[in-house]
């Protein structure tokens, strides 16, 4: 196990000498941290406002917490009521010749990353990728009619005001050792639940706001065509950050695994990485590897299905704030 693995590992743990030792780094983050945020509280740093409202889908932990699928029903449910959406994202390893950056659902995720793509090609909306996020939307207003942006991640980007906030939680790890990184997995504190509009978590809950996700298919990673069980057994190939979530899913769908491969999250696939027999990864995984695919490559499709309580509360804040 190599040693990011090692701090992973030992962020869900309640004791951990590796935590122990980084907490130098842990303060000097929250230092850093807070005086950022400060510098926008008092007003010596000022937040760009968008002319449309800003919907932030973000988390207060790094890694696997399922946000595009939240992203993904968000902009299909606001579609669906008549807005016309775009996505802005800070596009994590992408490499476009520029930025801001149209990312399109046949875009490489060499250039537009491989969430992005996910996102353009599930929703169909304009995305736009760039660390500078009021020139993603600036350039975005100018090419296409929006009304509405959400922000894919961006919780902690305070220099882009922001009329809603959801956090995203995973239900089963939540918050691991409740440290700030790297001594644990928090980007801020719990704290920070207090101030957002609604805490989602991703995964069964008593009496909280929150979805599940669901599996609706196995297709194809070269041709998109659907396969019917039974299902064939395989290896999983994986470079998320919360893979035992895939597995699972892959379990519950009827498919039994061989073996189970895992790579760190936003891994950049090369064909000697695929496995020369069947093969199934996430949705979000197979757009970077349709290109070089063989035919026994499989991807899982799933999607966000809401509780009654977030579809109640997310329709109430959303008319509360004008987006609808």
């Amino acid at each position: 196990m190599n040693i990011a693995k090692q701090i992973e590992s030992a962020w869900f743990k309640r004791f951990s000498l590796i935590s122990v030792l980084l907490l130098p780094l842990t303060l000097l983050f929250w230092l850093l941290s807070s005086v950022n945020r400060m510098l926008f509280k008092v007003g010596l740093k000022r937040a760009y406002k968008s002319p449309v409202p800003v919907i932030v889908v973000g988390n207060i932990s790094v890694g696997g917490n399922g946000k595009t699928p939240m992203v993904i029903y968000l902009a299909n449910l606001l579609k669906e009521q008549g807005k016309h959406v775009g996505i802005i994202s800070r596009g994590y390893g992408a490499r476009p010749a520029s930025t801001p950056f149209a990312v399109k659902a046949d875009t490489s995720t060499h250039e537009g990353g491989d969430e992005p793509v996910l996102l353009a090609k599930r929703t169909g909306c304009p995305v736009y990728i760039g660390g500078d996020r009021k020139a993603s939307i600036e350039k975005m207003m100018s090419e296409h009619s929006i009304d509405v942006i959400i922000s894919d991640d961006g919780l902690q980007h305070y220099a882009l005001a922001r009329d809603i906030e959801l956090c995203i939680v995973d239900a089963k790890r939540q918050y691991g050792n409740r440290l700030l990184m790297p001594s644990g997995p928090l980007r801020e504190g719990t704290w920070r639940l207090q101030s957002v509009d609604l805490v989602v978590f991703n995964g069964l809950t008593n009496g909280q706001a929150s979805y599940v996700l669901e599996a609706t298919g196995l297709h194809g990673v070269a041709d998109e065509q659907p396969i019917n069980p039974p299902f064939p057994s395989g290896c999983a190939l994986s470079a998320i950050g919360n893979p035992k979530r895939f597995y699972d899913s892959l379990s519950a769908y009827g498919v039994n695994l061989d073996d189970e491969r895992h790579f760190r999250d936003h891994h950049h696939f090369e064909p000697q990485d695929i496995p020369s027999g069947v093969t199934y990864m996430t949705e979000k995984d197979a757009v970077k590897c349709r290109s070089f695919a063989h035919e026994q490559c499989y991807y899982l499709r799933v999607d966000a299905i809401p509780n009654a309580l977030l579809k109640q509360q997310l329709n109430t804040i959303l008319k509360d704030k004008g987006v609808l």
